[in-house]
């Protein structure tokens, strides 16, 4: 088998469905196998994957694992040659793995290979190319200045080395996964993309971001949500230094006192809101279910102008779209920050997007 895609999922149900649905068309023409992880969801996540996905190998844990032991399950049961392990609330253009491979086929000591992150209004997220959080970076990071953490020095499209690359989508060779141990454990949420990526240079191998692909993953880390992701975020920030940066015990206190501030002092983000006055939904006709439940004005599409006006939602219709068509219209029409987007997944009875950089989005179901 070539290629294993292994998806962690916690009580994202519907993102999981749009996600799947992406999946399967990236696969197409790939022997390829979905693993799906779901950590003790209290949602009806699994049994959808049960009905619309017989095909994709579920595990089910009683107990939420975390990121880091979650995806070590689902891997330790991967047959491909390559792993991809991505987030459930992404969506992939269906060219992905092909342009994946033939990279693959040109590069020596290949480790992970990460591509360009866009958030649900389409945005980079910066975060898809990172150097080493060294102390001096990483202090500099905390305090609000994030340039050198960021892999600045990369363009949002060039195809080149770096040193860390985001957990919401990896791919690589298992046999680099299994050489440096895979995630360690000791991180909960948060951390164990860095760790791992460090591990991974530390070996030998290059790890390299493709920004040629985009992909929309709709929970960026631009801003921090809440206290308890900020705690989960420093602690594993003390984690990773503790094993990879320990040098003494005053060093160990300053890194540790200034997570602590950091933390205590770091404002809340206040989530706004935009304004919606019509749709405009990009199909080659009209669903009247999901025209009656929008309850406002609704613009039938077939294209998209040059000029939308201001507080306009546009909902994909994946039905006649592909998933590489909405990701580089949700790109070209980014620039207006009073326009919102949403897809409806083929065969689909809800459209689903987000509105914001901080949280992951809203869901609207039909009948």
């Amino acid at each position: 088998m070539k290629l294993s895609i292994i998806i962690l999922n916690y009580n994202v149900r519907y993102f999981l469905e749009l996600c799947l649905k992406s999946v399967q068309q990236a696969i197409q023409t790939i022997d390829a196998e979905i693993i799906v992880v779901d950590n003790n969801s209290e949602d009806d996540s699994c049994q959808m994957v049960r009905e619309l996905f017989p095909e994709v190998t579920l595990i089910e844990n009683k107990e939420n694992f975390g990121f880091s032991k979650g995806n070590n399950i689902g891997i330790a049961k991967a047959k491909g040659e390559y792993i991809c392990v991505l987030n459930p609330d992404t969506v992939l253009p269906e060219d992905i793995f092909v342009k994946l491979f033939d990279f693959s086929l040109s590069k020596e000591n290949l480790g992970i290979v990460g591509c360009k992150l866009i958030n649900g209004r389409g945005e980079f997220l910066p975060e898809s190319k990172r150097n080493i959080p060294y102390v001096k970076v990483a202090v500099k990071k905390l305090m609000g200045n994030a340039k050198e953490y960021y892999a600045s020095h990369l363009e949002e499209k060039q195809i080149e080395k770096v040193s860390v690359l985001v957990g919401a989508f990896m791919f690589m060779k298992l046999k680099v996964f299994d050489a440096v141990g895979g995630f360690d454990e000791d991180y909960f949420m948060y951390g164990e993309d860095i760790d791992l990526s460090y591990k991974v240079l530390k070996t030998g191998y290059h790890n390299y971001y493709f920004g040629d692909l985009a992909m929309i993953h709709y929970k960026g880390e631009s801003t921090l949500r809440d206290k308890l992701y900020a705690k989960r975020f420093y602690g594993a920030m003390q984690i990773f230094y503790k094993k990879h940066f320990k040098r003494n015990a005053i060093f160990n206190l300053l890194v540790w006192v200034g997570i602590r501030m950091v933390y205590l002092f770091r404002k809340i983000p206040v989530i706004q809101r935009k304004k919606v006055e019509r749709f405009f939904f990009i199909s080659n006709r009209m669903n009247l279910p999901l025209q009656n439940s929008l309850a406002k004005e609704v613009i039938l599409k077939s294209i998209l102008e040059e000029k939308i006006p201001n507080n306009t939602e546009i909902i994909f219709d994946n039905n006649i779209l592909t998933f590489k068509q909405i990701i580089q219209m949700v790109e070209d029409f980014s620039e207006n920050k009073l326009v919102t987007f949403k897809i409806l997944p083929k065969n689909s009875n809800f459209v689903i997007g987000s509105d914001d950089a901080i949280s992951r989005g809203e869901i609207l179901n039909f009948h």
